[in-house]
């Protein structure tokens, strides 16, 4: 609510009176995120549902904190945001990794059972062309089992080594140099001496610019007919606005006292993108196993495929709801 406030009377406050509670408010939920984490987690075991969530709370303060200190440094001490913001990346990426690889498990035997539980209608004439698709069908029956065994056991022994890492991480002195910042970040926010001029004037600007970063990127993006589907290099430009749009969304929390709602379905989009082709890259990965049967790799394949499909139509989506139109075609 005080943010809110903020909003309506922004002209008459200077930069560290905005971004000091924005900060403070993050940091405290970093705090409470961290306990909670404690309080839920145990050595032995690969986290109960609240250290879950608990972790994903954590990471998601540690973001916003160092995604703020990124787009507003000029308002604050610079060797400091610049430190703070380099150990939270590191921090949020060590916790990201256990729920990416669970996220991608998740998403890969949904979609193997998709693929081989609902492809197998009846088969009707004994044409040439329907016993070759029975024998497809077959195949991938075959192999959609023996490829869903591999992919849990390459990505739970994957999960069960991010946790591990997570653990030590949690319990290292660097971490702990970490939350002794955050502790400190909770009552007082190193400002820059420039921080008591208008927040209009010293807010705004990083903010707009935040914005313009993110237009250009997607401006950028190649149109459809262009991009070939399996060209996983061409991905590269879509992680790049994801990563834009979220800063984007932390600076205009920040000036305006809230997200902003147009970007909810768009950012759901390109979150969506790179579940996929991180998925598609696993699959792929788990193909070039050696020693697997021709049945599996088969599998494995159209598991591929189905996931880079994934990949075009989170881009056809992000398209759709993009409320900008005219930032999206390419010149």
């Amino acid at each position: 609510m005080r943010r809110h406030d903020h909003q309506t009377t922004q002209a008459d406050l200077t930069a560290g009176a905005v971004l000091a509670p924005y900060l403070q408010e993050q940091a405290a939920e970093f705090l409470r995120s961290l306990r909670l984490h404690h309080e839920n987690s145990a050595p032995t075991d690969a986290g109960t549902h609240a250290a879950e969530e608990a972790a994903g709370a954590l990471r998601r303060s540690s973001r916003r904190i160092g995604g703020t200190l990124h787009t507003f440094r000029a308002a604050l001490d610079p060797a400091w945001a610049e430190q703070l913001r380099t150990e939270l990346a590191w921090l949020s990426g060590t916790l990201a990794r256990e729920h990416a690889y669970a996220t991608r498990l998740n998403r890969l035997l949904e979609a193997l059972h998709a693929l081989s539980g609902t492809s197998l209608p009846t088969a009707r004439t004994g044409s040439r062309s329907d016993a070759a698709g029975d024998k497809e069908r077959a195949a991938l029956g075959v192999g959609a089992a023996r490829a869903g065994a591999l992919l849990e056991r390459q990505l739970t022994l994957a999960r069960t080594r991010a946790h591990s890492a997570a653990l030590q991480a949690l319990g290292s002195s660097r971490f702990h140099a970490v939350a002794d910042a955050v502790a400190l970040l909770a009552s007082e926010v190193p400002l820059a001496a420039a921080a008591t001029a208008p927040a209009e004037e010293m807010l705004h600007g990083p903010a707009d610019r935040a914005e313009q970063q993110l237009l250009g990127a997607v401006a950028a993006l190649p149109p459809n007919g262009a991009v070939e589907p399996y060209n996983e290099a061409q991905d590269a430009p879509w992680h790049r606005t994801r990563l834009l749009l979220r800063l984007h969304r932390y600076a205009h929390e920040v000036v305006r006292g809230a997200p902003d709602p147009v970007l909810v379905a768009p950012g759901h989009a390109l979150d969506t993108h790179r579940d996929a082709s991180e998925a598609a890259a696993a699959a792929a990965s788990a193909a070039r196993t050696p020693r697997i049967a021709p049945a599996t790799a088969y599998a494995l394949g159209v598991l591929h495929a189905d996931q880079r499909h994934e990949v075009e139509a989170a881009r056809s989506v992000f398209r759709e709801s993009w409320p900008y139109a005219t930032a999206v075609i390419a010149p």
